[in-house]
């Protein structure tokens, strides 16, 4: 039978014509999968479905997300992210969202694992003016792609994309060119960070279902046409019910050496 899947020009080009052909006719491709996106079940038989394929430096993994979630697309990665992925489902993990070989020889189908992301918006009074503002935290301890420390690398891996640290929320953080906070119809889609590959962006973090943001925070974004995002490993902020305890919370991780930060351009309205 059939799938619901949509195979990219930039995907078929990559794993070729009688591959795409192959999926779209459903040998090859999976009923059920795990979304790579947002990593809840979903049904190619039953609902539209994008072919992404991950290209490392030597191997290329063919996964499986919500269209709703991510369009078909090729997206570069590093080959220590595609071969740890690859030892984790040898090693017995479930559940990994990818099928179908992408490369001739391919021994195993994978993924690279996603970390899951805690996202709370909020107004931020910067220098007498509400600012809208993301906080991102962890629910668990990031370590830098092909690493086998047990360290937290979530802070200096996005210093290195030019978050930069802080020690106070004196001031506005400079604007992160390239990355953007997506909003549509007054609801948060995405945090997008620009493409390996130098194509359109992708999502750096992806809403499952579109968050909605309150009318004041819509508001400010469209006002500054820009969304602060602060950063922060896990269990230095937590999901705090108030802004005023947001703030607060901020303001402590930033005086203990845990906060980075930048203005993104607001994508949408």
């Amino acid at each position: 039978m059939p799938r619901m899947l949509d195979v990219s020009d930039a995907v078929r080009a990559e794993i070729g014509d009688e591959e795409a052909d192959r999926l779209l006719a459903g040998e090859n491709a999976p009923g059920s999968y795990d979304c790579t996106s947002c990593r809840t079940p979903g049904d190619s038989e039953q609902e539209r479905t994008s072919t992404v394929l991950f290209v490392g430096d030597e191997t290329a993994v063919l996964a499986f997300a919500h269209a709703s979630c991510l369009p078909s697309q090729v997206v570069q990665v590093t080959e220590e992210q595609l071969q740890g992925a690859v030892r984790s489902i040898g090693g017995g993990t479930a559940g990994s969202g990818a099928a179908g070989s992408a490369a001739a020889g391919e021994p195993q189908k994978a993924v690279p694992e996603q970390a899951v992301l805690g996202v709370t918006s909020g107004l931020v009074l910067i220098e007498g003016e509400l600012h809208p503002a993301l906080v991102v935290e962890p629910t668990s301890p990031i370590v830098r792609p092909g690493s086998t420390g047990t360290g937290d690398d979530f802070l200096p891996l996005l210093i290195e994309q030019g978050f930069m640290p802080l020690t106070e929320l004196a001031s506005v953080p400079p604007v992160l060119h390239g990355w953007s906070v997506l909003l549509a119809v007054g609801q948060l889609h995405a945090v997008l960070q620009p493409s390996a590959s130098g194509g359109q962006p992708v999502a750096w973090w992806q809403a499952h279902q579109p968050l909605q943001v309150a009318d004041s925070w819509r508001a400010a974004a469209n006002k500054h046409q820009q969304v602060l995002m602060f950063a922060a490993p896990v269990g230095s902020i937590g999901r705090q019910p108030r802004e005023d305890l947001l703030r607060e919370s901020l303001d402590k991780a930033a005086a203990n050496g845990k906060l980075v930060a930048a203005a993104l351009p607001l994508a949408g309205t």
